[in-house]
Parts: structure tokens; sequence; C-alpha cells
């Protein structure tokens, strides 16, 4: 069983998709944080992000078992995360690598931005997790005070947006629903609301 979600950035698929995992008792990939592994270290060797072969290289050193999401998760990363991601010959090194992921072993939970449009497009299940911005920056900003980080939520809404936009806009693998996902929108839910409707979601799929 494949179970794939997408979504904009601090949408609560994150979360989601950990506590889908642990339910079903199947592995968890943020297909996200495998974008930020490769910004992480290109900044930390003062590499140029547009640099696709060395941006290439890394990825394909990468372990998907040892990324850590704390050590992954500043702003600074995660933008840099989103402007590599516009690589093509980046994103088609790391879809591969995702793919072998999932489909290795018993089943997995894959997050991130195009699962179930270019990832796993026949996943078991496929949702769209979305909300709005202005919940998501308020998420978000709270989730990085949180961890001692001193952000402003306007400049984290701005960037969501412009996140957003070049993630919905860019020629490879663009943010989007798949034409079978089902949508859910977590602005009004707390993540207990937005489990029990996912399961429901996946178990009706499962039947089907």
């Amino acid at each position: 069983m494949i179970i794939a979600l997408d979504g904009p950035a601090a949408s609560g698929k994150g979360t989601l998709a950990r506590q889908l995992a642990a339910h079903y008792g199947l592995r968890h990939l943020d297909t996200g944080l495998t974008y930020r592994a490769v910004a992480a270290a290109l900044l930390a060797r003062g590499l140029p992000l547009g640099d696709e072969e060395v941006a290439i290289s890394v990825a394909r050193h990468l372990d998907f078992g040892t990324l850590d999401k704390g050590l992954l998760s500043s702003h600074e990363i995660g933008e840099a995360a989103s402007r590599i991601a516009v690589l093509g010959g980046l994103r088609e090194e790391l879809v591969l690598l995702q793919r072998q992921f999932a489909e290795s072993g018993e089943g997995a939970v894959l997050d991130g931005r195009d699962i179930g449009t270019v990832v796993c497009p026949h996943a078991t299940a496929k949702l769209f997790v979305t909300a709005s911005p202005e919940a998501r920056a308020r998420r978000r900003t709270d989730e990085l005070i949180g961890k001692g980080f001193e952000v402003d939520f306007d400049e984290i809404l701005t960037d969501l947006k412009r996140r957003d936009e070049r993630d919905t806009t860019r020629k490879d693998s663009p943010l989007k629903p798949a034409a079978d996902a089902h949508l859910l929108d977590t602005t009004e839910m707390d993540i207990e609301s937005a489990f029990n409707a996912a399961v429901d979601i996946i178990d009706s799929a499962r039947k089907s």
C-alpha cells in the first residue's frame, strides 16, 4: 500500500503523513527533506544553488533513513530547497530515489509536492492537503518560534506565497492535485480531525 500526500508548505501534510504511517504500520518519507538535505549540503559547502551537476551528485549520496527534520527545518534551508527544486535534472534524480523507496518493502507513506502526480501516480490513495496561506503562515511561525528561532509572521506569509507561486508555476512537476486526489482542507481542522478524515478517505480507497 502506498499513500501519497501532496500540498503546499505548512498545510499539515507532514504531521498527517507521520500519523498515517504509524497507524498503518508503514515507512514514511518526507520528500521535501530530500530537497532540504541537498540544499543544506550546498549551503554548508558554499556552493551555488544553481549548479545542477553538483546538486545531483549530492542527491546520489543521500541516505533517506537518516534525514533529520529538526536539523533541516530552518527557514533559510526551506527557501534554498524551493529554489533548487526547479532544477529539472535534480528533480529527476530525486524522483527516481523516492520511487525506489516507495516501491521497496511492503508500502510507504510519502508526502511532498508531486507524489500523486509524478512519484507514485498509481498510489493506493492520494490526498491533496491544503489550508489558507494565513493559517499555514501561523503554523509555521509557531513551529519555528517553538524551536527557538526568531521569525516574523508577515515575512513567513510573504515567503510562503512566493514559494506557492514558484511551486505551482514551475515547468517540471508543478504543485497541483492529481486528477484522482481527495482534497483535504485543514484550515479549520485540528490534527485529530484531519487524521480521522484522512483515514476515512484511505480506508475507502482501499476497498474500491
